[in-house]
């Protein structure tokens, strides 16, 4: 990665959390620590951010950190390193010009830290990731209308008439309360009905969902497995789920976030 793509990443980052750890902005932009502190330090001194012990914090922080609510602001913490390898294989797929939805979810808003070097047109029902694209990449972005659910900091809408219908995305990238046999499944009726009409938007459906998601189930399907191109998930995925995948004819792109290695190293 150049130079100046791993300093939007890393100015993205600390607009992102109070503090961002080296190992964060490693995992982040695939460079080493040491590559990494010399761009703290550079960035340091040129005044875009404030190097901090193990780290590097913005100079004005943020009037939140992340996403708000409970439902984000604890699965957020969980499984970090998959969530962020997870979003940075989903971001790989984007090239420069491309018109892409991004769902609202923990996992999709890591994709706006690598989304800092791209410029794709994006449309997304997550007030987060719209704000966030906006003040720290060069992407066009779009919100959907409706009303903001706080918790979540997604913006739904029960009637046809928002902006959804007058979007094409080349892909829709979103994650998902469980995957399995029956297909996609979410808990709310209303996040369904919203999510249906994205998915009717976009060419291709790309699912972001930790390995764990395969064991997850609620009442409500969103649609079919064969309704999904592609499914990103983490190392951790098993036989069952990938062969479950083959035989739907769905995609799997399984990124390394190294954690089942360290967790097995702490182990050991």
């Amino acid at each position: 990665m150049h130079e100046k793509e791993r300093h939007r990443i890393i100015l993205s980052a600390v607009q992102d959390r109070p503090v961002v750890t080296v190992i964060d902005l490693c995992n982040l932009t695939e460079a080493s620590e040491a590559t990494i502190r010399r761009d703290i330090a550079t960035l340091h001194m040129q005044k875009k951010l404030r190097r901090v012990r193990g780290g590097a914090e913005a100079l004005t922080p943020p009037p939140f950190v992340g996403l708000a609510g409970r439902p984000f602001s604890v699965n957020q913490t969980l499984r970090i390193k998959q969530k962020q390898a997870i979003a940075r294989a989903a971001v790989e797929l984007c090239e420069d010009g491309d018109s892409i939805i991004i769902n609202g979810g923990t996992t999709t808003f890591q994709m706006v830290h690598p989304l800092a070097s791209r410029r794709c047109q994006v449309f997304t029902n997550s007030f987060p990731i719209a704000e966030h694209l906006l003040k720290h990449s060069k992407n066009m972005v779009m919100l959907s209308g409706g009303m903001i659910y706080r918790e979540q900091n997604i913006v739904l809408s029960p009637f046809d008439n928002d902006v959804t219908r007058n979007f094409w995305a080349r892909r829709m990238f979103m994650g998902a309360q469980g995957l399995g046999p029956i297909g996609l499944m979410e808990a709310d009726p209303l996040l369904i009905q919203a999510e249906q009409k994205l998915i009717g938007q976009a060419d291709e459906l790309v699912v972001l969902v930790d390995s764990t998601k395969f064991d997850n189930r609620s009442s409500l399907v969103l649609c079919a497995l064969d309704r999904i191109d592609t499914v990103i998930t983490d190392e951790g995925i098993s036989d069952k789920a990938a062969a479950m995948l083959e035989a739907a004819d769905v995609s799997l792109i399984v990124a390394q976030s190294g954690a089942a290695t360290q967790e097995g190293e702490a182990a050991s």
